[in-house]
């Protein structure tokens, strides 16, 4: 057996207990796990294009809910030298599995770019850093309407005027909940489905359709505009009515 056999062999063992790992997280949470797998190539590479886009000029870039790390795993060989990432997981399992990823990837070393796990919510990460670039995997459609505006204030308020947000959206989410659900969650979930139109509308640079995934996604680009801070925020749901 060569090096380059072995080498596949680990990664595939590796993608097999992170998919397990993530079926178990998801059965004690699914509310916040969010899925019942990792995100897939198609889909990791969408959501970290506006970094490969920028190469080679140094950026800072924000992964809001890592998970197990497929999309940190993309992310970190776009790095350019003197790149920062900062990469936010709620949950201490994951938070710690994607401390190893990190600590063990050689394109680190390579180019010197700073990348650290922060173990809490984005909407309470303690920083004074903008970001060029926030890649988000968080399960907006499992959370309240108003866990909802206050993580996506919190990206704005986050991201450099200019900045891109990307995050993704199960198809279909709706209409499954709609025959399943409880009116109430039928409810909260149409609240935050209008919530999310109302910064596709104002913000978003483009839309993606990922069949190849589990299940298929659509990934969003959303751009903070060049104004000033208190002309971000589109006028909440709650204020239209």
């Amino acid at each position: 057996m060569n090096d380059r056999t072995t080498s596949h062999d680990r990664v595939l063992t590796q993608r097999h207990a992170e998919g397990w790992m993530f079926l178990i997280e998801a059965a004690r949470d699914l509310r916040t796990t969010g899925a019942i797998a990792p995100s897939g190539k198609s889909l990791a590479r969408l959501l970290t294009d506006p970094v490969r886009a920028q190469a080679p000029h140094p950026l800072a870039v924000l992964e809001a809910g890592a998970g197990t790390g497929p999309v940190t795993r993309a992310l970190i060989p776009q790095l350019s030298r003197g790149s920062r990432l900062d990469i936010v997981e709620a949950n201490p399992r994951f938070a710690a599995r994607l401390q190893d990823l990190v600590t063990a990837h050689p394109h680190l070393t390579a180019t010197s770019a700073q990348v650290n796990v922060h173990q809490t919510y984005v909407e309470q990460l303690d920083t004074d850093q903008r970001y060029d670039v926030i890649v988000s995997g968080l399960p907006l459609t499992n959370f309240t309407p108003v866990q909802v505006e206050r993580i996506m204030a919190r990206y704005m308020e986050l991201l450099h005027p200019g900045g891109t947000l990307t995050y993704f959206a199960y198809l279909g989410t709706r209409k499954a909940r709609a025959l399943t659900a409880s009116r109430a969650e039928g409810r909260r979930h149409a609240a935050v489905d209008e919530i999310m139109a109302t910064y596709q509308r104002a913000y978003a640079t483009g839309r993606w359709t990922v069949w190849a995934n589990l299940p298929p996604a659509y990934v969003w680009h959303l751009r903070r505009p060049l104004v000033s801070a208190d002309q971000l925020e589109p006028q909440s749901v709650e204020a239209r009515r």
